[in-house]
């Protein structure tokens, strides 16, 4: 309790309240004995001389004031004068005189004393109450959404512990409401993307159905625009697939199974629906890499990382072109690499490919919905890895993923 500074403070002028007051009892003590001998000597001295008016012998006198016996005529006659001991103190002169000195002593040093106790416990209480108000506000404003301001925690003692225990509650509160803030954002965010993405595959829909209800007996145009359907129906499987993924990478429910994979075998998976793309589009798919090579991963999400790399690169490269799925091996970082010797990157987008739905005013004739690269990005990261990029427009792009080896 006491390591709290205003109790130790208080504690302290306590301690200090009962030194003063034993140093004031006696003085008091000692006023008191003196006052009594002053009353004794005077009252010896008023006896002396009365006795020596009447005439007593001075040995008598002496022997009077001197003697320590008591005798039954002697505390007769006392009792016959009034000086008994069923006398008043306040019918005794000398002794009403010192009773009435030290009652004004006594009542002056306790009111004293008094004074001093109530004026520290009323700074002690006026202190405490100050510190409790100032809690009770930051409290309230912490209560209102305020986390501006913050309890004090400079000092030792239960009391701040307690405020120490606040404030963490507080930061805990204020992370809560950052998250459901941002969650909320998010959500806004992604509807609005996926209703903005819908607009065009079913406004496409519509228009293509309308031109098939409209000319039903013919073939070629029936042939046509079902393809053209079947384009927009993907192009929108596509897109809720990807835009699920995200959202479950970006909420936290997906938990990657990272185990040691033979990076060959990861690679062929990634590239074992879009080999026969290439081959149709005349575009090359080159692999080099050490053949026992391992990565410590998720084998499904990163093969549909590397492989939504591949899409990429097939998008922007021209038939006849090359796309290079390389990998070299250090001792303290594993790199993935997919180069294209495609149309490249402009400097000024370059920047914005990890954004969702951002599609540079160049590629706006290739196929896709601008989700591959942030679903790669987010599954590399989600892993503990980094994706990066280096493009020249007009010579090609490469992605390089980079993992740090595991022990």
């Amino acid at each position: 309790m006491i390591q709290d500074r205003q109790v130790r403070h208080f504690c302290s002028f306590l301690l200090l309240f009962s030194v003063l007051a034993a140093a004031l009892f006696s003085l008091f003590c000692f006023f008191q004995l003196h006052t009594a001998r002053e009353m004794y000597l005077l009252h010896s001295k008023a006896a002396a001389s009365a006795l020596l008016e009447q005439g007593v012998p001075e040995t008598a006198i002496a022997a009077a004031l001197t003697g320590s016996a008591v005798s039954p005529e002697g505390e007769a006659l006392l009792n016959k004068i009034s000086f008994g001991e069923s006398s008043s103190s306040w019918l005794l002169p000398f002794l009403n005189s010192f009773l009435r000195e030290n009652l004004i002593f006594l009542a002056g040093l306790l009111l004293l004393l008094g004074l001093i106790l109530f004026l520290g416990t009323i700074l002690f209480f006026r202190s405490r109450r100050r510190l409790y108000l100032q809690a009770g506000q930051i409290i309230q404003s912490y209560t209102d959404g305020d986390f501006s301001a913050h309890l004090p925690q400079n000092q030792e003692g239960e009391l701040f512990r307690l405020f120490a225990s606040v404030e963490q509650l507080a930061t805990i509160l204020q992370s809560k409401n950052e998250t459901e803030h941002k969650t909320k954002e998010f959500l806004k965010t992604t509807i609005s993307d996926i209703s903005h993405q819908l607009k065009t595959p079913l406004a496409a829909l519509a228009m293509y159905q309308e031109i098939l209800a409209d000319e039903p007996d013919n073939a070629d145009a029936v042939r046509e625009f079902s393809g053209k359907m079947g384009a927009a129906l993907t192009r929108m499987e596509q897109l809720i697939l990807s835009m699920l993924k995200i959202t479950r990478l970006d909420t936290g429910n997906i938990v990657f199974e990272q185990k040691a994979h033979p990076l060959p075998e990861l690679i062929s998976r990634s590239l074992s629906d879009l080999t026969e793309r290439a081959r149709q589009e005349g575009k090359e798919l080159l692999i080099n890499g050490d053949p026992e090579a391992t990565l410590y991963c998720d084998a499904g999400w990163t093969s549909e990382a590397i492989g939504n790399l591949v899409k990429n690169a097939l998008d922007h490269t021209d038939a006849g072109g090359h796309i290079q799925i390389s990998w070299k091996h250090t001792p303290a970082m594993l790199q993935i690499t997919v180069a294209d010797d495609g149309s490249g990157i402009a400097p000024e987008d370059i920047h914005h490919i990890f954004k969702r739905f951002y599609r540079s005013s160049r590629s706006l004739d290739t196929t896709g919905v601008g989700l591959g690269l942030p679903l790669a990005k987010s599954i590399i990261e989600g892993q503990g890895g980094l994706i990066s990029v280096q493009s020249t427009p007009g010579e090609g792009t490469a992605f390089t993923l980079s993992f740090l080896t595991k022990p």
